[in-house]
């Protein structure tokens, strides 16, 4: 089994799953993308920042499956913000990779304090260009920031990766990038841990479904049109994770999940954190 794709804005084929890597180490992050391919996984998210690159490189080279058929995503760390400096930004991490292209380069954080989020987008832009990402997005960008780049470059992002989970819905931010051709990509999907997985709201929709918690919050963003990106290492998981495209929540479900929202305050404010 494997997820099905989305369609970038620049015509690139995204699986709406992918496996996290943050915060495995190199060997681990080897181990866990081996076996996630072996399960049917075709995304794997790393960043610089995460110091596991080198591990998910020699997995995607070492899985035996075919590269083009693996998609992988880097991101730019804060320190190389500028459209020169995010070029030799993501030759490190290709380095790092062992891979000759990337199939996403995202700015992981907007920094507005740096003022040098437009530079690195047109940075970016360049690097899709000359083939180095086969798609840009950024992460973690408020509609406030990815109006400065439209204003300034034109471009909108193939994809915005953000802080999503029922408990964190970000309605009006997805309208936002629906209006502009943007795919809301879901980090910490599965929320806090505990406190979502284990709310009876959805303990009880997943014995209703005969499904782990997890595969019901999962199915929340599908049925929402998201994307997302999800961490385990637990082979057993692996394989539970991906499996959720054979059922339905019903309306009565997503309107039930729908009043566990605590609003756009409960997110991690981008415009006072980052790397």
């Amino acid at each position: 089994m494997t997820a099905p794709t989305a369609r970038l804005a620049g015509g690139t084929a995204m699986p709406v799953l992918g496996l996290g890597t943050w915060p495995l180490s190199d060997d681990e992050a080897y181990a866990a993308v081996v076996r996630a391919v072996e399960r049917g996984w075709r995304l794997v998210d790393t960043a610089y920042r995460y110091g596991n690159e080198a591990g998910v490189g020699r997995a995607v080279r070492d899985c035996g499956v075919p590269r083009e058929q693996v998609f992988v995503t880097t991101k730019l760390n804060g320190e190389w913000h500028g459209e020169q400096a995010a070029r030799q930004a993501l030759e490190a991490s290709l380095g790092q990779l062992g891979l000759d292209y990337v199939d996403l380069y995202l700015i992981h954080w907007p920094m507005p304090w740096q003022d040098r989020y437009v530079s690195a987008w047109r940075g970016l832009l360049r690097l899709r260009e000359a083939g180095l990402a086969r798609a840009v997005g950024v992460s973690n960008f408020k509609a406030a920031h990815i109006d400065r780049l439209l204003a300034e470059t034109g471009v909108a992002p193939d994809v915005n990766q953000v802080q999503t989970n029922p408990t964190i819905a970000r309605e009006d931010l997805r309208a936002y990038h629906a209006a502009h051709g943007i795919v809301t990509q879901s980090w910490g999907p599965l929320g806090p841990g505990a406190p979502l997985l284990g709310h009876p709201v959805v303990e009880q929709i997943a014995a209703r479904h005969g499904r782990t918690p997890a595969q019901v919050v999962l199915r929340w963003h599908i049925q929402r049109g998201l994307t997302a990106v999800v961490k385990t290492a637990v082979p057993e998981r692996m394989v539970t994770n991906l499996d959720i495209f054979d059922f339905q929540l019903t309306d009565d479900e997503l309107r039930a999940m729908a009043d566990l929202d605590q609003g756009e305050a409960a997110a991690a404010d981008s415009d006072a954190i980052g790397h």
